[in-house]
């Protein structure tokens, strides 16, 4: 359907997904406000003293936005010519998980608690300032972190398969009575023991249990920098590519397009 015989559905996704005009900025602002202000009072309710004073209030006002923001959710989608797209896409996804645990409250008491979730609303705060060129280093780190999934997949099998090993020897070397009860546990204390976070609720006691502990432990700082190395050198083969905006497609609603472009990379339509 031509777009130019929809004057109210252009008009719509020019408030809701532009931020070039006063109306789409005003719009994003007083949803960003909005955000913070939800994502405060279910902290807030989670205060005892807080709860038992405002909590039928706080619950009021988690109702009202979680009712403007599912009307705001239903509009996106009646002003993308693809809505299944865009429901599908990483903020349709995030606009739908926004309003879904007050509704869920109503079947499982405490669900509220997951509108937090609301915060990651907050990242249109880079297309509101017209901060493009973060929309273009976000798509850059994406970009890195796609291209290094199989090596990090592979690097942390090895890793999965060290532990393994490790905790099954030390639960041969310490034994139950030095805490080691069975072999998951001890590859929990391998796993905590090769990050270096080191909780200290598990430690050998033998030599031998100390000496294999101590290899691992300078293993770990080993591998810890080998993840950061392979998506170093992903980035450095993106880096210098085209600047992005963050001009919204008016089918899909997608953003991070090429400055020079004419069509949507993802769905295709003209923007």
């Amino acid at each position: 359907m031509n777009r130019k015989s929809q004057p109210t559905r252009d008009r719509l996704h020019e408030i809701i997904f532009g931020a070039d005009t006063p109306a789409g900025r005003a719009f994003d602002i007083g949803l960003m406000i909005l955000i913070i202000a939800s994502v405060l009072a279910v902290v807030l309710e989670s205060v005892g003293w807080i709860h038992d004073q405002y909590g039928p209030w706080l619950r009021a006002f988690e109702w009202v936005v979680t009712v403007a923001f599912t009307i705001e959710y239903l509009l996106r989608l009646y002003c993308v010519d693809k809505p299944w797209r865009y429901a599908r896409s990483f903020f349709g996804v995030v606009d739908l998980l926004a309003i879904l645990p007050t509704y869920l409250s109503v079947l499982f008491p405490g669900a509220q608690s997951l509108l937090v979730i609301r915060g990651l609303r907050l990242l249109r705060v880079f297309r509101v300032l017209k901060l493009a060129h973060f929309i273009g280093e976000a798509s850059e780190l994406m970009t890195a972190l796609r291209a290094s999934a199989r090596k990090i997949i592979v690097f942390l099998g090895a890793v999965l398969t060290i532990v393994i090993i490790v905790g099954s020897a030390m639960y041969l070397i310490e034994g139950e009575e030095h805490g080691f009860e069975n072999i998951p546990v001890s590859i929990y204390w391998a796993i905590v023991t090769m990050t270096t976070v080191g909780y200290g609720d598990m430690a050998p006691h033998t030599p031998l249990g100390k000496a294999l502990a101590s290899i691992i432990m300078i293993l770990g700082y080993g591998i810890i920098a080998v993840p950061t190395g392979i998506v170093s050198v992903e980035l450095a083969g993106v880096a210098g590519k085209k600047s992005l905006t963050a001009r919204a497609c008016p089918s899909c609603g997608a953003q991070g397009h090429d400055a020079d472009a004419k069509h949507c990379k993802f769905c295709g339509a003209e923007l």
